[in-house]
């Protein structure tokens, strides 16, 4: 194991002096659990403004690193780049258990397992899979005869408490030192118990008093078997972590991943879990969400204008903002991330302003006594200034974000190119759409008058 960690070591110290600054590996502890043949390095990059080149950026480091660790035969190693928000886990990507819901034995878990990161491995959506756990190793087996260890008064107790005791160490009590409080373990020599054979020269005191030797009663051999047995609700499974590839969503990755789970043997099932889970969970409400909300305005503009029809001319508005939004993150190569559509709310909320003001004026107009055409195109033409001043400087606002470099540039960047896309769009075609969606609207729910209100004078 430390072997390994001075091969990484020498990657990212020589390999990569250019980008790395610092380092340090730990043997023996990993996120994945302890154990001997586990180890944990942490690589420190230089500072951005040392790192201006695409290729120096985390993500590319890491992919280096990847093909280049994974020619290390004595051991399986996974380069992996932390979330870019932080307290959102240890690393970036998505998070499952693959379940044997039919009783499958470990044997056979272990094979879809390996199979299932095979697949994944041959898919262009996805960037790498890793399995979370501690694999399969050598382990010396313990095989006690307990009938013949009672034969010779020896019981269970007793065999676990030496073996507790000798190898482990038991604490005893604590002991006052120089004005501190120190623990007393008691354990066996190093040197016997430094080997799986050192259990023979151990002897267990039976209920006579007498020394049984362990030899008489328990035998022990190596064996290849798990480290650990691990469940998920309740269910024997493995976890495994991966990440997607370059320009693909983390939810396109997880779709992918449920594809290639549903070609594993019956009895074998893809668990999500963590933010992966919530993910899953919460990308099913989104439809909802938006229409909630869509319904919520159009409640508001209806109680505005006193009117069902008018606000549909508004409504209808918000596409044409919502189709620079996504030109404009196609464009920039970004995502449809949270980013993005932090983005989208902003600039639908910019396209509709923009429709109210025209359409606020085209109606008071038309109540005044003018005609449909002739009021609408006044309206345009007087809120076209106020329309296109206010979007330029919302534009120049966004433009910093556009332009962004640094930490934390890409989701500045997935924000100012959907906002800034959509505010052009709503500013160069609203103004011409939105007269249009209003008289396709009162040619279809003319204005009506009140009853009472002077000939010639129309209202709702």
């Amino acid at each position: 194991t430390l072997d390994v960690i001075e091969q990484v070591e020498d990657h990212f110290l020589d390999t990569e002096a250019e980008n790395v600054d610092a380092m340090f590996g730990v043997v023996g502890f990993s996120f994945i659990g302890q154990g001997q043949n586990v180890g944990l390095t942490f690589v420190r990059l230089k500072d951005w403004s040392e790192r201006t080149r695409p290729d120096q950026s985390a993500q590319a480091i890491a992919g280096r690193a990847f093909g280049r660790l994974s020619q290390i035969r004595d051991a399986m190693v996974f380069p992996i780049v932390p979330p870019a928000v932080r307290e959102l886990g240890n690393v970036a990507g998505f998070d499952f258990w693959l379940q044997a819901r039919a009783g499958q034995s470990h044997e056979d878990l272990l094979a879809a397992r390996d199979q299932l990161m095979g697949a994944a491995a041959q898919s262009p959506l996805i960037g790498s899979v890793r399995p979370n756990g501690l694999a399969d190793a050598a382990l010396y087996r313990l095989e006690i005869d307990w009938r013949r260890a009672g034969a010779m008064g020896v019981s269970a107790a007793d065999v676990g408490s030496l073996l507790t005791t000798a190898w482990a160490g038991t604490y005893v009590n604590d002991f006052l030192d120089q004005g501190r409080i120190k623990r007393v373990w008691v354990q066996g020599e190093a040197d016997a118990r430094a080997l799986p054979e050192d259990i023979e020269r151990w002897r267990v005191r039976n209920a006579t008093g007498g020394l049984v030797p362990f030899s008489n009663f328990a035998t022990g051999r190596w064996e290849f078997a798990p480290q650990g047995l691990y469940r998920y609700n309740g269910v024997p499974a493995m976890q495994l972590q991966g990440t997607p590839a370059g320009g693909v969503s983390s939810g396109e990755a997880m779709a992918e991943m449920e594809r290639l789970a549903a070609g594993l043997p019956d009895g074998f099932n893809l668990s999500w879990t963590g933010l992966s889970l919530e993910e899953r969970q919460s990308g099913t409400q989104a439809p909802l969400l938006y229409a909630l909300a869509l319904a919520a305005v159009f409640l508001s503009l209806a109680a505005l204008y006193e009117s069902w029809a008018i606000p549909f001319a508004v409504m209808l508005a918000m596409p044409i903002g919502v189709l620079g939004a996504l030109l404009g993150a196609w464009s920039g190569g970004h995502d449809n991330g949270v980013f993005f559509q932090v983005g989208l709310l902003a600039v639908i909320g910019l396209t509709g302003k923009n429709a109210i003001l025209i359409v606020e004026f085209a109606r008071a107009r038309q109540q005044g006594g003018e005609d449909l055409l002739t009021a609408v195109t006044e309206a345009a033409r007087q809120r076209f200034r106020p329309i296109l001043m206010t979007s330029m400087a919302f534009s120049l606002g966004v433009l910093p974000l556009v332009l962004s470099t640094g930490a934390g540039a890409a989701g500045r960047n997935a924000i100012g190119a959907g906002v800034l896309g959509g505010t052009l769009s709503a500013t160069a075609l609203g103004v011409l759409f939105v007269p249009l969606f209003y008289v396709v609207v009162r040619r279809i729910v003319p204005l009506r008058a009140r009853p009472g209100s002077p000939a010639g004078a129309p209202a709702e």
